[in-house]
């Protein structure tokens, strides 16, 4: 991933993001020397939620065929909920 600066995008403003991005997928921006943020094209963007929620749910069905699950009522949930939360 590339690198831009805060003060990059402080006198560049998004032309700096954008000729980033016209050779990489993601750029780092750093404030103060330190990586903060991360910037890309809102169909990365998308992609990578897609990706998340697909493995979420790989997950879940992975949970489900292993049994690994509470079949319960909504009050024994949150009772079950808040007994684990120390409420």
């Amino acid at each position: 991933m590339s690198q831009l600066t805060a003060n990059d995008l402080k006198t560049k403003g998004i032309a700096a993001i954008e000729a980033v991005l016209t050779e990489r997928q993601e750029a780092i921006v750093s404030v103060r020397g330190k990586d903060r943020f991360v910037v890309m094209e809102i169909e990365q963007y998308h992609y990578l939620r897609e990706c998340e929620l697909e493995a979420a749910l790989a997950e879940t069905r992975a949970d489900i065929k292993a049994g690994c699950f509470v079949k319960e009522s909504p009050a024994a949930h949150v009772k079950r909920v808040k007994k684990i939360a120390g409420a």
